[in-house]
């Protein structure tokens, strides 16, 4: 069994930046890879970033160059910074990680950025 929690969304200006967590807990909880999605409202969730054990990092287009996922592994955290945020980065940001052939999820953190 695998927990993940998200933590630091909020408000944020058009331009600004916010860091969000997603801490991974278990207790035989091994790391292979950790995806960020969002879920704007009404719209379908879509994928935003992916890191793998070898700290191999993918971006979906609309965030290249905005946006650094990362991972603390003695945490068992990763992060995504998102820098110069615009308004239709607004939504619920959610963690997800496989593990033993089924994917966990987060509660998700919503996240506002204000034009």
């Amino acid at each position: 069994q695998v927990q993940l929690e998200e933590s630091g969304g909020g408000l944020v200006q058009a331009g600004g930046s916010l860091r969000l967590s997603c801490a991974a807990s278990g207790s035989r909880f091994s790391f292979t890879a950790l995806g960020w999605y969002r879920q704007p409202p009404g719209k379908e969730r879509e994928w935003v970033a992916s890191i793998y054990a070898g700290g191999q990092t993918n971006y979906a287009d609309s965030v290249k160059g905005r946006f650094t996922i990362s991972r603390d592994a003695a945490k068992n955290t990763v992060y995504l910074q998102m820098n110069e945020m615009k308004p239709e980065d607004t939504a619920i940001y959610y963690c997800k990680t496989p593990y033993w052939g089924r994917d966990y999820w987060g509660q998700g953190t919503q996240v506002t950025v204000a034009s």
